[in-house]
């Protein structure tokens, strides 16, 4: 899989879920590959396994999925951009039933044909109705397997879609009235989906469908210390993915980890936090962007770096966001220069980008 940009995470730590396999003693549920013990070690990590820890956050959060996703009750991680609900959603089914990837992408063309089954209209035509002719979809496969399923950003689905979606998970079966046949999942089938606070009221979910599902919010990474961790570790797959022997600056780091902080609002210093989104997922891919130029540009690590690469990644066109990050500069960042030299770049780099007239 080296050769491949990403891949899954069953792929990953394969090694892992075997070395997790083999030293299970804990009591797995129907239908999972692993117990609910071992699921929580290969997110949250082991030393004593030489586990990696993969999801940093709330830990007490994953125990809860993990508890929802052993009984009838279909899991909805729910919060900001970024804030690895679809890891975690990958993460869960990957250890659960060793594959992430029946996966439904919802979108505000998302069909019934999507939820549940389509035909090979050839076959369908020469043939008729058949099983050969039948396509099943992400959820078919998971109820046919006894598996999870991923269902991707609901609430962009219409209302329609999302309504097809109450007797599946009430009844936990699928109609086919073309065969006559009635799909009943095996046990270990459960729905993990995700939703997008910003994408609220896009097509805002029925009280019937809520009922259907339990509700986490998963919350950005408070902690600065876990935020470098996490982002690093990210940093560094990414780079290893690509055999490229360099590190990420551990000042640059810093740097970027405390202005990110620092501009999800601060009350007591007077930082007004941006429109734009600022999570860890968006300081990963600065910090990558940042590493990249210094190995391929030959640009010696400078903090200017990271306001060149938070303009095009979470700036851009806000020019509301502009004017916070003038004032930024003006009230946090020249006071700092003074006392840390570091700062200085990001400090006249953000003058050329945020404060021109």
């Amino acid at each position: 899989m080296s050769s491949v940009i990403r891949s899954s995470v069953e792929y990953q730590y394969a090694s892992e879920l075997e070395i997790l396999k083999e030293n299970d003693k804990g009591i797995s549920p129907p239908g999972w590959y692993l117990s609910a013990i071992s699921v929580k070690k290969f997110i949250l990590g082991d030393d004593t396994l030489s586990i990696s820890r993969k999801f940093y956050g709330d830990d007490a959060l994953v125990e809860r999925a993990i508890v929802t996703l052993m009984g009838y009750q279909a899991l909805l991680l729910v919060g900001e951009p970024g804030t690895a609900k679809s890891l975690l959603s990958e993460l869960l089914s990957a250890a659960i039933c060793g594959d992430s990837q029946k996966i439904i992408q919802g979108t505000a063309g998302t069909t019934e044909d999507h939820i549940k089954y389509a035909w090979n209209y050839a076959l369908l035509l020469s043939d008729g109705p058949s099983k050969k002719s039948l396509i099943p979809t992400a959820i078919l496969k998971a109820m046919q397997t006894g598996s999870i399923a991923r269902f991707e950003e609901i609430t962009r689905c219409p209302q329609e879609i999302q309504d097809a979606m109450i007797s599946l998970l009430s009844e936990k079966q699928i109609m086919i009235p073309e065969l006559s046949e009635v799909q009943s999942a095996l046990p270990g089938f459960n729905i993990i989906a995700t939703a997008n606070l910003h994408d609220k009221g896009v097509n805002e979910m029925s009280s019937a469908l809520k009922r259907r599902f339990n509700f986490e919010t998963v919350l950005p990474i408070r902690d600065k210390e876990q935020e470098k961790t996490l982002i690093m570790q990210q940093v560094s797959s990414r780079l290893q993915s690509q055999s490229l022997d360099v590190k990420m600056d551990n000042n640059l780091l810093d740097i970027l980890v405390t202005t990110f902080s620092e501009l999800r609002g601060n009350k007591e210093s007077g930082v007004k936090s941006l429109d734009a989104v600022l999570s860890t997922a968006e300081a990963v891919n600065i910090a990558y962007a940042c590493t990249l130029q210094t190995y391929y540009v030959g640009t010696k690590p400078n903090s200017g770096q990271i306001a060149e690469q938070m303009q095009g990644t979470i700036i851009k066109d806000k020019v509301d966001d502009r004017k916070k990050l003038a004032h930024y500069l003006d009230l946090v960042i020249r006071e700092r220069v003074k006392k840390d030299k570091k700062w200085k770049s990001f400090l006249d780099t953000g003058k050329l980008l945020w404060m021109k007239s």
